[in-house]
C-alpha cells in the first residue's frame, strides 16, 4: 500500500493500513498515524504530525515552513486530528516558535487551494471553502464555515456554527451562531439553517436571535448590551457562549 516511487525519510513514522501513492514525499520528523491515504504529489513536510483516517489530496503540503519573518528555524509542529479531507493543493504551514503548534482538528473539510498559516487552531467539523486564506495566529471555533475565497485576518476569531459568505475579508472577530456577509464583513443574521439541521431547538434558536438583536441593534454600548442579554435572555450553554467570546475579544466584533 506503499508504493515504491513515493519518497520516505527512513525517520518518518508510518502507522498501520496507510495507503501512499506514487510521487508522494515524505520528510524527516513526521509521524502520520493509521488508515490514513496520501494521494500523488502530495508533501509531507518536517514536524508534520498527522492522526487516523484522513485523506489528503494531489498536491497538498502539510507542515509548510512559516511564512512569517519572526521565524528562524525553529522545529515546530502542524497537527492534524482524525477523519479530516485535506484536498488538492491545499497548504497547512507550522508553528513559528519552538513549543508551538498549528492545529487542525477532528473531522474538518479543507477544500482546494486553501491556506492555513502558522499558529491557526482550527476545531472539529469545520468548513473551509476553496482558497480560502487563513492568515496566522487566527481561532476557529468547532462546526464555523469559510465559504469560498474568504480572507481572514491574523489574529481574528470565528466563532462556533458562525458562518462567512464568499469573497468576504474580515479583520475583526466574527461571534458564534451568525451569519457574515457583505462588503465591508458585517453581521447579517443567524445562521438559522445550519442550526435547525443541527438539531438545535426552536426555543434556543429563537433565544440566539433575541441575543444578536440586542446585541446589533438596541443602539447602546457593546457592554452594555451583554448586561442586557444576561438580564433578559433566558440562560444556556449557548448564550454564555456569545457573551463570553465577545467579552474576550480583542480586537473587537464585527459591525
Amino acid at each position: 500500500m506503499i508504493s515504491p516511487l513515493a519518497s520516505i525519510h527512513p525517520s518518518a513514522k508510518i502507522g498501520k493500513n496507510v495507503t501512499i501513492y506514487p510521487f508522494v514525499f515524505i520528510d524527516k520528523d513526521v509521524e502520520i498515524g493509521d488508515n490514513n491515504v496520501i494521494m500523488p504529489n502530495a508533501s509531507i513536510m518536517n514536524g508534520a504530525r498527522i492522526g487516523n483516517g484522513n485523506t489528503i489530496y494531489n498536491g497538498a503540503v502539510i507542515a509548510a515552513t512559516p511564512q512569517d519573518f519572526k521565524y528562524t528555524g525553529d522545529e515546530t509542529i502542524a497537527r492534524i486530528g482524525d477523519n479530516n479531507t485535506i484536498r488538492e493543493n491545499a497548504v497547512i504551514i507550522r508553528a513559528t516558535f519552538a513549543g508551538d503548534e498549528t492545529v487542525l482538528g477532528n473531522g474538518n473539510f479543507v477544500m482546494q487551494g486553501a491556506r492555513i498559516s502558522h499558529d491557526v487552531k482550527v476545531g472539529n467539523n469545520c468548513i473551509i471553502g476553496n482558497g480560502s486564506q487563513v492568515s496566522g495566529c487566527c481561532i476557529i471555533e468547532d462546526c464555523a464555515i469559510l465559504t469560498s475565497n474568504v480572507l481572514m485576518q491574523g489574529n481574528t476569531r470565528l466563532g462556533t456554527y458562525a458562518a462567512v459568505q464568499g469573497g468576504c475579508r474580515f479583520t475583526k472577530d466574527i461571534p458564534p451562531y451568525c451569519i457574515a456577509a457583505h462588503e465591508p464583513t458585517a453581521y447579517y443574521g443567524i445562521n438559522a439553517a445550519v442550526l435547525q439541521h443541527e438539531g438545535f431547538s426552536d426555543t434556543v434558536i429563537k433565544h440566539i436571535a433575541h441575543a444578536y438583536r440586542i446585541l446589533y441593534k438596541a443602539n447602546t454600548s457593546t457592554e452594555d448590551a451583554l448586561r442586557r442579554i444576561e438580564e433578559q435572555v433566558p440562560a444556556s450553554p449557548e448564550i454564555a457562549h456569545i457573551v463570553e467570546f465577545v467579552r474576550q475579544s480583542k480586537l473587537g466584533i464585527i459591525k
